[in-house]
């Protein structure tokens, strides 16, 4: 890490779609519309036919009269929705969701107070730069209450990791050492997390035993350090570069330019002055309540700037937020009830069924997996909005409407995508060693999420499975091969290479895992069924993808920018 440097201005000129090459849609050539064609009527059929399949298969394996429902029955509990039995067999999701009203209550209370106190002592005065960011204040008090109720006597050891963090960060500032030493510690921490288990106050001293017994709600605050600890890099890193200004941060249009009128990339590039790196503003934004637990992740430099230069809420965009949040919840509600995928792939209850059916219980664990998150990153998110932060969103396409490795990864995780394009893959050459620096990220990646080999496998297959279409795009790229009348169609071929790929790397880090995988494999490979099965899904997922590269075109007939179409 000796080589980190100021990564400001290769960033600022980067548009998110630095981590592979783009997709065969990225041309900024306009094409005719193909949504009344006859050749994609058939698709408009075909894509139909086998949406209802899948579901059918899924559903059909919920039911009580299925012979592998004895199997995975006396996990499930009473559900509330037309006698159907509920699965909440996935812990991450099963503690949300039991805590739904718990988490409603301590948003609408942190909301009225956090307003209240903007009302009474934040002056709507003109700003300055060295005006004290007063909402700082509360910021901290109601998280110290908050992380109190949630891991007990364990917030001492969060507050001496962020306390040894800061001090690294001042004793160093802008030396090389600050970047270095920053990232062994926290690497050091995460896994000494993971060895202890989040430590006990007994291990360090028999007297002083009694503080373990208040570990909060949650008990696991290690488990929730994994996002915090991106934010004691980026507030480290962002200090660290403040004293290596670029001459895009320095530059007279962005030096005289209304700061409230920063875009994103300007408030994430653009340091903030000296005295905003302080002890008190620091630990308000790695605390801050609304996006502590799970994100979406926000720079220092972005928050502090939204403090300082804080625009009105839009309350009516917040609302919409709020009523399609509460929409995803219904119908991951309708998901728990009548589709009992993950029970199913918890308890392996998969005997006899069909290559299909095994592939189909392996799709919607993932799309298990990407509604469960995006209610999480969702509900956060809507607390940080109603309190004029904003953050990132992160799912920012649905996860079925994705055929690009790479466009996939820059709109699942979002914000973590974002954060690893300016903290490592940047400081690391960017385009200059992409290989290289893939494999980094990816391995990070793994690590970050759960040192396991499963996970670690996962990183690995993501990388290898880029490969393929960083190596197709150049050699069949649109330049050379556009104008051939069956271009669409080759990238279409391509793109259910990149599918299967992707859905079995994901379904061994999140779903099945290798166990599950070796079967699944076994049944599509070794049976006639299984490579019909193959087929026919080849053949949805081409038609598919077809649909996927018209509303790629149609995205840009409507101007809507490339960082954001994918």
């Amino acid at each position: 890490m000796s080589k980190l440097k100021d990564s400001s201005e290769e960033y600022s000129s980067t548009k998110y779609t630095t981590l592979t090459t783009t997709s065969s849609s990225s041309s900024t050539k306009i094409k005719p519309p193909l949504w009344n064609t006859f050749e994609f009527y058939i698709y408009y059929v075909a894509v139909a036919f086998s949406v209802f399949h899948a579901f059918k298969a899924v559903y059909d394996l919920s039911q009580e009269t299925h012979p592998n429902y004895s199997n995975y029955s006396k996990y499930l509990t009473k559900g509330w929705m037309f006698g159907r039995k509920l699965d909440n067999t996935d812990i991450q999701l099963a503690v949300f969701r039991n805590n739904y009203f718990l988490l409603a209550f301590a948003l609408i209370i942190y909301l009225i107070i956090s307003h209240l106190y903007r009302i009474l002592f934040i002056s709507k005065s003109s700003k300055t730069i060295t005006q004290s960011l007063k909402r700082t204040l509360f910021f901290l008090g109601f998280s110290t209450i908050f992380l109190y109720v949630l891991f007990g006597n364990s917030i001492i050891f969060i507050f001496i990791i962020l306390s040894l963090n800061y001090v690294i960060s001042k004793v160093f500032e802008g030396s090389i050492f600050n970047p270095s030493i920053t990232w062994i510690f926290n690497l050091s921490v995460l896994f000494s997390n993971e060895a202890y288990s989040g430590y006990k106050f007994s291990n360090i001293n028999d007297h002083l035993e009694f503080l373990d017994d208040n570990r909060g709600l949650l008990h696991r605050w290690d488990v929730t350090f994994n996002i915090c600890m991106l934010r004691l890099l980026s507030y480290n890193m962002d200090y660290y570069w403040s004293f290596h200004p670029t001459a895009i941060t320095t530059s007279p249009e962005r030096k005289y330019k209304d700061a409230t009128s920063f875009t994103e990339t300007e408030r994430i590039i653009t340091p903030c002055c000296k005295e905003d790196y302080n002890f008190i503003y620091y630990l308000s934004y790695i605390l801050y309540t609304p996006l502590f637990l799970a994100g979406p992740i926000i720079t220092y430099n972005d928050f502090i700037s939204q403090l300082r230069y804080s625009r009105d809420i839009d309350v009516k965009g917040v609302l919409l937020y709020g009523i399609r949040l509460l929409g995803a919840i219904l119908l991951m509600e309708v998901m728990l009830h009548y589709i009992y995928v993950v029970v199913i792939g918890k308890a392996k209850a998969w005997d006899n069924d069909t290559p299909f059916e095994l592939g189909m219980i392996g799709l919607f664990n993932l799309l298990y997996v990407w509604l469960k998150l995006l209610i999480m990153w969702r509900f956060f998110r809507f607390w940080a909005m109603a309190d004029g932060i904003m953050a990132q969103e992160n799912m920012i396409r649905c996860m079925m409407n994705n055929y690009s490795t790479s466009g996939f990864w820059r709109s699942w995780h979002r914000s973590y995508y974002k954060w690893l394009l300016r903290y490592i893959y940047i400081p690391l050459g960017g385009n200059k060693h992409p290989v290289f620096n893939i494999l980094v990220i990816f391995t990070f990646v793994a690590l970050w999420h759960d040192i396991s080999l499963k996970l670690l496998a996962w990183g690995w297959l993501i990388w290898l499975f880029i490969l393929p279409e960083k190596i197709g795009t150049t050699i069949f790229s649109e330049k050379k091969w556009g104008d051939w009348p069956y271009y669409r169609h080759l990238c279409a071929v391509g793109a259910v290479g990149n599918l299967l790929m992707m859905w079995m790397a994901n379904l061994i880090g999140f779903a099945i895992g290798l166990d599950g995988m070796k079967v699944l494999l076994i049944n599509i490979f070794m049976t006639k069924d299984g490579l019909i099965a193959l087929g026919l899904t080849g053949l949805g997922i081409f038609c598919g993808a077809q649909i996927m590269f018209e509303i790629r075109e149609e995205e840009k007939r409507k101007g809507i920018q490339q960082e954001t179409r994918y």
